[in-house]
């Protein structure tokens, strides 16, 4: 048996687009051990990437090159019924906790298809043990929402009953894909702890995909920082954003207010045009355009990871390498 739950090498997603091509995801690397479970994080803005990362893992779209292998397999050459398994093991928590649901149907259908579609039940008063068990784990009680439809419960609700329908199969691996950016912040704590919860005491490994720094401080054990579709920088979660070492994440770090009334922004983010942002370099740093720090040889070649710290903790930055600093000086 493979020692590696989810490992991903070498990923590149391309999008045709009419004479040009949309490079989403390049040379992505990743691997998820099975003992200890943990959640690894995969941050980065608006159009990073990390969201194809999550369709791919899920299967909703292919690789153009590279492969997922789950416990050693590769998912792409699975029969039906390994992909069958493989999709029980692999669950997912959407961002939007409104659009995941049928308005037609009471919350109810929702854990009615679970145990329908993988056989779990052998009669109705075992399914209701099962989907009682699974909404007690997230706070919730199947008297309280079962019966209920969708618009009738909060925004919080809707995303833990999404926390016990993918909890209800037993998965190896829960994707979550921005599962607290759509809810009030009174109720991310909630499911945040959820996700901490099911981690420690099931044994449940977590993709977990955001935007917020802040809550990938707050439970990540992972995280690697996305830029146009390369990793900038990779290790333990305190460890980055405590110190981070690639520009682009100091830049995104310094861009979170400091929770003290006592001290005042005095700097200035200067960003260039957003044309010449996209602008592609396909051999190299991505970076580069908004770069304060950026050299000819950044023109060159797309930098590999450097080794900048403890605990695996990475930057894809040539600052990093002496001998091209040496040049440049």
């Amino acid at each position: 048996m493979s020692e590696t739950l989810l490992q991903i090498r070498n990923a590149t997603k391309v999008y045709k687009q009419g004479k040009n091509d949309v490079v989403a995801l390049q040379d992505f690397n990743l691997t998820i051990a099975k003992q200890p479970a943990s959640i690894v994080t995969i941050a980065g803005e608006s159009g990073s990437g990390k969201t194809t990362i999550a369709n791919l893992v899920l299967g909703f779209i292919g690789l153009s090159s590279g492969e997922i292998l789950f416990e050693g397999r590769d998912v792409s050459q699975g029969s039906a019924s390994e992909m069958r398994e493989y999709r029980r093991n692999v669950q997912a928590v959407f961002q939007d906790p409104f659009g995941v649901y049928n308005p037609y149907y009471r919350v109810e259908h929702v854990f009615d298809m679970v145990v329908k579609n993988f056989k779990m039940a052998a009669s109705k008063r075992q399914a209701r043990e099962l989907i009682e068990e699974s909404l007690n784990v997230v706070g919730l009680y199947g008297e309280d929402v079962l019966r209920k439809y969708p618009h009738q419960l909060s925004g919080g609700q809707r995303q833990r009953i999404m926390m016990a329908r993918a909890y209800m199969v037993k998965p190896k691996l829960i994707v979550a894909d921005e599962p607290v950016s759509m809810v009030d912040a009174s109720l991310r704590a909630s499911i945040l702890d959820v996700m901490i919860r099911l981690k420690e005491e099931s044994n449940i490994s977590f993709l977990y995909i955001t935007h917020d720094l802040s809550t990938a401080y707050q439970i990540g054990d992972k995280i690697m920082l996305l830029y146009q579709g390369t990793v900038s920088e990779i290790g333990n979660a305190t460890d980055v954003i405590d110190s981070p070492k690639h520009p682009y994440v100091q830049l995104l770090v310094d861009s979170v207010p400091k929770p003290d009334p006592n001290i005042r922004w005095e700097g200035e983010i200067v960003l260039p045009p957003e044309e010449e942002m996209r602008t592609s370099h396909k051999q190299g740093c991505r970076f580069y355009p908004r770069c304060p720090h950026r050299m000819d040889h950044c023109l060159n070649n797309l930098p590999p990871l450097y080794s900048v710290g403890d605990r695996g903790h990475e930057a894809s930055c040539y600052l990093y390498d002496e001998k091209v600093v040496a040049t440049e000086a």
